[in-house]
């Protein structure tokens, strides 16, 4: 691990040497300056990770030495020492972003202490902005098409304000980067950013989830919980999958919207909450009106700002942008060198349908990277579905009448895939597409329903 580099700016001689000393013993590497300018000059050509800086200088004093450091660099550390400490000056240096104040005479003891703490600060600084930097890059959203700015335009006019936000697409394009990207350039950005997957969780717990409950409220609440809505105070609450909340748990939500303000399970106390929601769903929530299953006050409680994202076919334009988003992106995850991509492969995967959108684009190239031999994929690397989509490979679109044998499948396992897939399809056709109702039919949780869907990419879009 390389040594930490503290810069030390004071015009006696022997208090430099003396810190030459302490500091050289404990591990750090030493730089001295004798003034504040010769002091500017080696913190820009010496980039060292904290500065300690004397206020007391001929010529030019610590105070403006540091102003100049903190316009410099903002992350750069600095602990302010003084022979002619006062209550006013510590102030003062404390208001310019000075790390901490030091009279002296100091003991090394209390110099070194102050020293250790301004480098772990900085350090947990610069780890949190690298993570934050890591969660953006892979929340980012890429694309250059017409359809994406659109969406983008929409994002940069609904972020600055505390509106409720609709977000529409279908399966896989991308609705929760919007609703980040929303929360990320809010003036919520700062606290926290709560989702909640509607349709992953059991409709019996939905409203604990969300609301939270007390202790002994039904069977098996053992401890109090705090709800989805408490945990997003001052923050921003991400409803995905909104159109399978049941009628009760929408009433509810439309309270909170309306009022503020929830109240635990099992209890009769309310609680305010300030949070900004963002919803999102593949359905179409007006059909959804017309059949009675969602509350037309709640969808436009939740309309007030919507945002429709298109899905990937309809952008080819943005495939290869994605494309090289991801390999940079996997190959970054997996430390090894990004592969690279030729024509051939690219024209195909524009050509391709992506019936999963963004999410089964991922999945492709996350794919190709680990399976394809070499430093470049061709389209001989691609999923056959992908380079021959009208020879019925891969998960296309099911039509009525197509039986499961129909569908060339080269293995039994391709062939059971092939054969669940249009059983699913079926079902949801004979039921109006409503999902509980299917997954009752067939037996199946509706988690579980909802994970078939999307591993094999069936949507009413697509195979309605």
């Amino acid at each position: 691990m390389p040594k930490s580099r503290i810069l030390v700016i004071d015009d006696e001689s022997a208090i430099r040497d003396s810190l030459k000393m302490t500091l050289e013993y404990e591990g750090y590497e030493f730089v001295g300056a004798a003034t504040g300018q010769e002091g500017l000059a080696l913190a820009e050509r010496d980039a060292p990770d904290l500065v300690l800086l004397d206020v007391k200088m001929p010529g030019m004093d610590g105070l403006e030495v540091l102003d100049r450091l903190r316009a410099m660099n903002d992350a750069l550390p600095v602990v302010v020492v003084s022979g002619h400490g006062t209550i006013s000056t510590a102030v003062e240096a404390t208001k310019k972003g000075a790390f901490d104040f030091i009279e002296k005479p100091f003991a090394s003891d209390r110099v070194l202490v102050s020293l250790r703490n301004a480098l772990d600060q900085r350090q947990l600084r610069d780890e949190n902005r690298t993570l934050k930097k890591a969660v953006e890059v892979r929340h980012q959203m890429v694309g250059d098409s017409s359809g994406l700015k659109q969406v983008m335009a929409s994002v940069g006019r609904a972020a600055p304000t505390h509106a409720t936000v609709l977000i529409q697409g279908e399966s896989g394009v991308g609705k929760e980067l919007v609703a980040r990207t929303i929360h990320r350039n809010s003036l919520r950005s700062r606290e926290r950013f709560v989702q909640v997957n509607c349709a992953a969780i059991p409709e019996e717990l939905i409203e604990s989830e969300l609301f939270g409950h007390e202790k002994g409220s039904f069977t098996g609440a053992t401890e109090k919980q705090v709800g989805k809505f408490e945990q997003a105070d001052r923050g921003t609450i991400f409803l995905d999958e909104v159109g399978d909340m049941s009628a009760k748990t929408q009433a509810k939500v439309l309270r909170v919207l309306q009022e503020g303000e929830v109240e635990r399970l099992g209890s009769s106390r309310t609680i305010k909450v300030d949070v900004r929601v963002i919803a999102a769903t593949n359905k179409n929530l007006e059909e959804e009106i017309e059949k009675g299953t969602f509350r037309e006050d709640l969808y436009f409680r939740l309309a007030v700002i919507p945002i429709h994202v298109p899905p990937l076919r309809d952008r080819p334009e943005d495939v290869p942008l994605l494309v090289r988003h991801y390999i940079d992106y996997f190959s970054r995850e997996n430390n090894t060198r990004p592969k690279r991509v030729t024509q051939a492969a690219l024209d195909a995967l524009q050509r391709y349908r992506w019936k999963g959108n963004i999410r089964e684009l991922r999945n492709t190239v996350e794919r190709m990277i680990i399976m394809s031999d070499g430093d470049t994929i061709d389209a001989a690397d691609l999923p056959g579905a992908v380079r021959h989509p009208s020879a019925g490979g891969g998960f296309a679109t099911s039509k009525p009448g197509v039986e499961a044998g129909d569908r060339k499948a080269g293995t039994l396992r391709e062939f059971k895939d092939v054969s669940e897939r249009a059983y699913l399809v079926a079902k949801l056709r004979e039921n109006g597409w409503n999902i509980s109702k299917t997954a009752e039919v067939i037996d199946t949780p509706r988690s579980n329903l909802y994970k078939k869907l999307e591993q094999y990419h069936i949507s009413q879009e697509a195979d309605g």
